[in-house]
């Protein structure tokens, strides 16, 4: 009987025990589900977030446009093109980049103002040789009209002294009536010049004083 009562004493107490556990752990809220679910929520984003990765976005494409911008400038510019053949094709830094380029465009400009000093000075040659052309038409016709006068042999020494006569007498009115301190004022005056200084009968008198100051030579 004692030994009855014992187990029936120890059965009681784990029963007991048994119902507490059931209780305490139905109580218990199931965090294996409730972590399953935090889990499955999708991230949110926040609006610093939002603005920290646009800001980030757009410093990207500020490098990327400056970097496009040297590969350009070093693939344009002639003096940024350097090939070593033992290593390639060698990229300059940003500053070598720059420096050259600089140096660059101050040699364009050096060289598009002399090519604008040699045009004026061709536009200048041209003038005078359509100067020399309007001359030399005149002497022709002048022989044309006369063609007795080439009968008698005249030296070369002679005709030379003729026609340096003749130019230099057209040289002091071409030098006292044209300006060529820049090429619109001799085009502007260039034109007057010729209407007034070589017109048939003006030029029929430069020879024949020429003529008259050489006569002694001549006879």
């Amino acid at each position: 009987p004692a030994l009855f009562m014992e187990n029936a004493r120890k059965g009681s107490i784990v029963s007991r025990a048994n119902s507490i556990g059931s209780t305490s752990a139905s109580s218990v809220p199931n965090t294996d589900d409730e972590d399953s679910d935090y889990h499955q929520e999708p991230y949110k984003e926040s609006y610093k977030d939002q603005r920290r990765r646009a800001r980030t976005q757009a410093e990207q494409k500020r490098r990327d446009a400056i970097k496009k911008g040297y590969d350009d400038l070093q693939a344009i510019v002639p003096t940024c093109e350097q090939q070593d053949f033992s290593i390639g094709f060698q990229k300059l830094s940003k500053a070598v980049v720059l420096q050259k380029t600089i140096d660059y465009i101050q040699f364009l400009h050096k060289e598009k103002k002399k090519q604008e000093e040699e045009v004026s000075t061709l536009r200048k040659d041209v003038m005078a040789l359509k100067i020399m052309k309007v001359n030399y038409e005149q002497i022709v016709k002048a022989h044309q009209d006369n063609p007795n006068k080439g009968k008698d042999h005249i030296s070369d020494e002679m005709k030379f002294n003729v026609f340096q006569g003749i130019m230099d007498s057209l040289f002091q009115s071409f030098n006292a009536s044209i300006s060529v301190t820049s090429f619109q004022e001799l085009s502007a005056c260039v034109f007057s010049w010729i209407e007034e200084h070589c017109k048939p009968q003006t030029l029929r008198d430069i020879v024949i004083g020429v003529l008259h100051q050489l006569k002694s030579q001549l006879y």
